[in-house]
């Protein structure tokens, strides 16, 4: 019997994941079966990790601006400046009030003034 010359398709596929994963280290960016192992570790994680970032962001404008608050005076908080910021129907997330808490305090000390009259 002749032999027969196998396709390419196996290796097209396995030089696109190969590519990758090139920057992986040892045995993960060298070898195919370890590197789909890998290949699937790292998208879950990734994709777990989209969430937990949003989750860290909000942690941190909410504690910047709580801060900021507090630096006025200890009576005023953080969860009260929100609750005035819902009742007077003020839209400002808290992404852009941390931003004001670190590029200009007075503009959020006017704010939280203004909303509470």
């Amino acid at each position: 019997m002749t032999k027969i010359k196998r396709g390419y398709i196996a290796r097209r596929r396995r030089t696109k994941i190969r590519l990758f994963a090139s920057s992986f280290r040892g045995a993960h960016s060298r070898l195919t079966r370890t590197i789909t192992q890998q290949k699937i570790k790292s998208l879950v994680s990734a994709h777990r990790d989209r969430d937990r970032q949003k989750r860290t962001f909000r942690r941190l404008w909410i504690t910047r601006i709580n801060a900021v608050i507090r630096e006025k005076g200890v009576s005023y908080s953080y969860s009260k400046l929100i609750n005035n910021l819902y009742k007077s129907r003020v839209l400002l997330n808290r992404k852009i009030l941390a931003q004001i808490a670190i590029l200009n305090k007075k503009s959020l000390y006017m704010i939280s003034n203004e909303i509470i009259k």
